[in-house]
């Protein structure tokens, strides 16, 4: 056999080969009897896709970018906070904790070293960095720790503590029903977590790490909520 007819058989061998893999395919593209592996799409919710923003900072000059604005409470019921007369923090006057989505007129922003009695939630360092504000309303002036200063060291926490944006319109998708109830820092049968925490804190305490189908027990200042969820709606409301 000469040497091109041997390079023809095994030309035609490997375009058989590859003839019947195409028919293959094609069959079974073409039969409604099988099914093809796909990955399932996450359904996002109008709530998932809202634009909350964060500044991340990094620095005391960061922070003082929040001088005479305002901004929302979003850990709410966790931070304490404390008279800010003759240009000191009177760390003697806690005043409790300021409520949930409760909106904090900044004044200035200013460091000052806490007494080792006072417990706010963050590390004390050399010196802590606080938020002085007014209330809506109230003349009176308050501060409370946002930041803390070690050495070379900064840290700071605005982004878990405020939002920027009022949450009503952050979240204007939820009914008038709804936000009364955030405004007057109640639940209601139906409400999602995040409405919730919106309402009544983040001082927390879930059974379950499914969000939105487990029980989770809440501290709004010393009165204790017992909530459980179902598909993310509050189904069992229980106070203390």
């Amino acid at each position: 056999m000469r040497n091109w007819q041997k390079s023809l058989i095994i030309t035609l061998i490997t375009l058989a080969i590859g003839g019947v893999y195409l028919l293959v395919v094609f069959m079974n593209r073409r039969s409604p009897g099988v099914a093809r592996e796909t990955t399932p799409e996450q359904q996002l919710t109008p709530d998932d896709v809202a634009e909350v923003r964060a500044m991340f900072p990094t620095s005391f000059d960061d922070v003082l970018k929040l001088q005479n604005s305002s901004v929302w409470m979003k850990n709410g019921y966790t931070m304490p906070y404390f008279r800010y007369q003759s240009g000191r923090i009177a760390f003697s006057k806690s005043l409790g904790v300021i409520p949930a989505t409760e909106r904090l007129d900044i004044k200035k922003v200013i460091k000052a070293e806490a007494p080792s009695t006072i417990d706010d939630g963050i590390s004390h360092g050399s010196r802590q960095v606080f938020a002085v504000f007014v209330l809506p309303g109230n003349p009176d002036i308050y501060a409370t720790a946002i930041g803390v200063i070690d050495g070379p060291q900064e840290a700071y926490f605005t982004d878990v503590l405020f939002y920027y944006d009022d949450p009503h319109t952050i979240y204007d998708n939820w009914p008038k029903t709804i936000w009364t109830a955030i405004d007057a820092h109640q639940v209601l049968p139906g409400m999602s977590e995040l409405q919730t925490r919106m309402s009544i804190g983040q001082k927390t305490h879930p059974y379950g790490s499914s969000q939105g189908n487990r029980t989770v027990d809440y501290d709004q200042a010393g009165k204790h909520w017992t909530i459980t969820y179902v598909n993310n709606r509050a189904t069992s409301i229980k106070t203390n």
